[in-house]
């Protein structure tokens, strides 16, 4: 498969969202902004976000609902790579922010939910009712980590609800074809979560004590980031370390491997183009967005603009 390096320079890109004219509006979580990246590669800033801006996606309104992760602090690793271990030293929780993308006006929309702080809301999927379903990573903060937990909000600021707690570092999300069924990758253990959803926000009891249905746990320390569904049903899972993508098959666990060469960091991807066949992926320790052909068709979200 050929990668395309459609844009290089990115302080952290992620959360990246194929747009109807051709570019890409994502995060870079370092420089704090929500970009767009033409499909020339031209990159400008639609607004300034602050704290550390991670998941996005187009909502029902058009404009663009951004999980912010409350900041973090940043080092080198061996290579060149650009990293994070924690909490930035100002943190003080997470938000969910509101971006017009003509005037580049934000709106933190929650903070909280069931009372308690938004430690690092990471990823966001819409449903066809307008709401979204979003993962709280949790955070780590020196020898302290905080849980983490799968959350549904309205897109109107008037409702938030935790769906289920605990988790650990619950990461990519994202829906079934038929939008029955939600998936959740858990990044430290590297394992892709199903569950069933009975209705907006609420998710059916698990049949024995596990969190949901395990769909698979990827070996040789493939930590998982961010995750696309195709339009067949399979999961694409981004991987740290061994970075590539994994296509899950949820019916029967069975997994295809697609190496992104010389990256370690490979954390979302989604689909594009009048086929959904184009892939954008973020490879973000060393800033770059890739542009590549997928050999199956992405799942068309509920939402875009």
């Amino acid at each position: 498969m050929h990668f395309e390096a459609l844009a290089e320079g990115l302080q952290f890109p992620e959360g990246p969202i194929a747009m109807d004219d051709g570019s890409i509006v994502l995060v870079e979580i370092q420089r704090q902004t929500l970009t767009r990246v033409s499909s020339g590669g031209d990159k400008d800033i639609v607004a300034h976000l602050g704290g550390g801006p991670n998941g996005a996606a187009i909502g029902p309104d058009g404009h663009v609902y951004v999980c912010n992760n409350g900041g973090l602090m940043w080092h080198e690793l061996p290579g060149g790579y650009i990293s994070s271990p924690g909490a930035s030293d100002d943190w003080n929780g997470g938000s969910i922010q509101r971006v017009n993308l003509v005037t580049g006006s934000v709106e933190t929309l929650y903070e909280e939910c069931n009372g308690k702080l938004l430690r690092a809301p990471n990823d966001i999927v819409f449903d066809q009712s307008g709401g979204f379903w979003f993962t709280d990573l949790g955070k780590h903060i020196d020898d302290w980590r905080y849980l983490g937990a799968l959350c549904y909000a309205k897109a109107d600021g008037s409702g938030i609800v935790r769906a289920k707690f605990p988790m650990q570092s619950p990461n990519g999300i994202g829906l079934s074809p038929d939008g029955r069924t939600l998936y959740a990758a858990e990044t430290l253990t590297s394992r892709l979560w199903a569950f069933d959803i009975e209705a907006p926000g609420v998710l059916a009891p698990p049949k024995d004590l596990r969190p949901g249905r395990l769909v698979k746990t990827l070996t040789d320390y493939q930590l998982i980031d961010s995750l696309a569904v195709q339009a067949n049903g399979s999961v694409c899972l981004a991987t740290l370390f061994r970075g590539g993508i994994n296509v899950v098959n949820p019916s029967n666990g069975s997994t295809r491997y697609v190496d992104v060469p010389d990256e370690i960091l490979v954390t979302n991807l989604c689909f594009g183009g009048a086929d959904m066949r184009d892939a954008y992926i973020t490879c973000s320790g060393r800033g770059r967005l890739l542009k590549a052909r997928w050999p199956t068709a992405g799942l068309r979200l509920n939402h875009n603009a």
